[in-house]
């Protein structure tokens, strides 16, 4: 598992670049950088696998993290590349359903652990920074939902193209 403790503390001022905190109070932000854990995966190292319980999401600071999907015959599949600002897991924080990816470090990174603990915190410190981080979850969330509708459309259509062509008859 990654060190949970690197020499470099966690900045305010970092928290402030990632898009997940817009509009949070400087004195929130400031108390989530004393409060929240930092990670630092390696090359390779697994932050958690598909299937796994978990109640914690993942900000990337520095590296390249890579989500994996499992498909039915067991290959895995890389479904996505996350680098600085980005962030995973957050489908942990929202429902109670396994761990739907893998996720492997590409290289160092450095990161931030965010727990549903953590979350509970900021709603009981103030409630306006807990709602922004919650709606800017759901915008991030809404935003890959469109893109994966987007894929799901194109390969629907490319399928259906090539099965009529095959058949004989005409694509649309």
């Amino acid at each position: 598992m990654p060190q949970s403790q690197p020499p470099e503390p966690l900045s305010a001022h970092e928290l402030r670049s990632v898009a997940l905190f817009a509009g949070v109070t400087d004195a929130d932000l400031e108390a989530l950088a004393r409060s929240l854990v930092l990670v630092t995966p390696t090359t390779g190292d697994i932050l958690f696998r598909e299937g796994e319980v978990a109640r914690e999401m993942f900000v990337v600071l520095e590296g390249e993290i890579e989500i994996l999907k499992s498909s039915r015959s067991g290959t895995d599949a890389r479904v996505a590349m996350l680098g600085p600002g980005d962030w995973f897991g957050e489908m942990s924080i929202l429902d109670v359903q396994p761990r739907s990816a893998t996720v492997r470090a590409l290289a160092p990174s450095r990161l931030v652990r965010l727990s549903s603990q953590d979350l509970d915190s900021l709603y009981r410190r103030d409630l306006r920074s807990y709602s922004l981080v919650v709606l800017n979850l759901a915008r991030e969330l809404s935003r890959r939902l469109r893109v994966a509708d987007g894929i799901i459309a194109d390969f629907v259509a490319n399928f259906l193209d090539g099965y009529l062509a095959r058949r004989g008859g005409s694509p649309r």
